[in-house]
C-alpha cells in the first residue's frame, strides 16, 4: 500500500502542475483581451508551472513568438514592454469609457474605476526591458 500511495504522488503532483499551468494559460489569453485581468504575471505563472509538469510546453512557450520575450522579460527584471503598457492602459480606459456609457451604476463605475487605476499604476511603475 505504501509503494503505491509513493508511486501515485509524482503523478498527482505532475497533474496538478500541469492543470495549474493550463488554467494560468488559459487566463493569461483572457488577459490579453480583457483589460481588467493582466496577462504577463498568468503567463509567467505557466511557464513556471509547466516547467514542473510539462517541460516541453515550457520551452514551447518560452520560444514563442506571442509569449517568450513576456516570460524572458519579467523573469529578468520584472519588466513589461512599452507596447504591453500603453495596451493595457488603453483597454482600461476603453473599457471604462464603455461602461460609463452604458450607464452602469455608480457603485460599480467607482469600483472598477479603483481597481482600473490601481492596475494602470501597477503597470506604468514596471520597468522597460533593456534593449
Amino acid at each position: 500500500m505504501r509503494t503505491l500511495l509513493n508511486e501515485a504522488a509524482p503523478t498527482a503532483r505532475r497533474a496538478l502542475w500541469l492543470f495549474l499551468g493550463a488554467s494560468a494559460l488559459g487566463l493569461g489569453a483572457l488577459g490579453a483581451v480583457l483589460p481588467i485581468l493582466p496577462t504577463t504575471p498568468f503567463v509567467v505563472l505557466a511557464a513556471f508551472a509547466f516547467g514542473k509538469s510539462a517541460p516541453r510546453i515550457q520551452e514551447i512557450l518560452e520560444n514563442s513568438s506571442v509569449f517568450g520575450s513576456v516570460i524572458t522579460d519579467w523573469r529578468e527584471s520584472g519588466a513589461i514592454a512599452t507596447r504591453f503598457k500603453v495596451l493595457a492602459i488603453m483597454m482600461m480606459a476603453c473599457v471604462f469609457g464603455l461602461s460609463l456609457t452604458l450607464s452602469t451604476s455608480a457603485l460599480v463605475l467607482c469600483i472598477q474605476a479603483f481597481c482600473m487605476v490601481g492596475a494602470a499604476i501597477f503597470i506604468f511603475k514596471r520597468p522597460c526591458p533593456a534593449a
